[in-house]
């Protein structure tokens, strides 16, 4: 696999969009839950999290190309030819749950795609660089 022909984020960036994504995600299942069941020891509330995470980050992707918490932290994810346009459903589907096995993502390359990119053929961008791919 070849590197891709522009810049990719930073980690430091990647993981802020993550952490967004986690708080929200932590606050729907809180919200449909209840905060004393997700307290409880043993709750599976907590287990929802990642699985609200995993639907919220391949919907949004799929949709407007890129997770809650890359929307916010101005960041897009992008098909590793350079096409600015958001992933498939499927590719942002394996994706997502690749991130969500946390290993795939911590395995990257020099040119800064994590095996979650390199499987689904994506790569993560600034808002700067999406822009200059789509042409805006």
């Amino acid at each position: 696999m070849s590197s891709v022909p522009f810049e990719t984020t930073t980690w430091a960036r990647r993981v802020g969009a993550l952490v967004v994504d986690w708080i929200a995600s932590t606050l729907v299942v809180i919200a449909f839950v209840g905060l004393d069941e997700y307290g409880q020891t043993g709750s599976p509330a907590q287990a929802l999290v990642l699985g609200v995470y995993v639907l919220e980050s391949a919907l949004f992707t799929a949709l407007v190309g890129g997770s809650f918490g890359k929307l916010v932290t101005r960041l897009r994810v992008v098909r590793a030819n350079g096409d600015p346009r958001p992933p498939g459903l499927l590719q942002s589907l394996v994706r997502s749950v690749l991130v969500a096995l946390v290993i795939p993502p911590l395995v990257y390359r020099p040119d800064g795609r994590g095996l979650h990119d390199m499987v689904a053929g994506t790569a993560t961008v600034d808002l700067q660089t999406w822009r200059r791919l789509a042409g805006r």
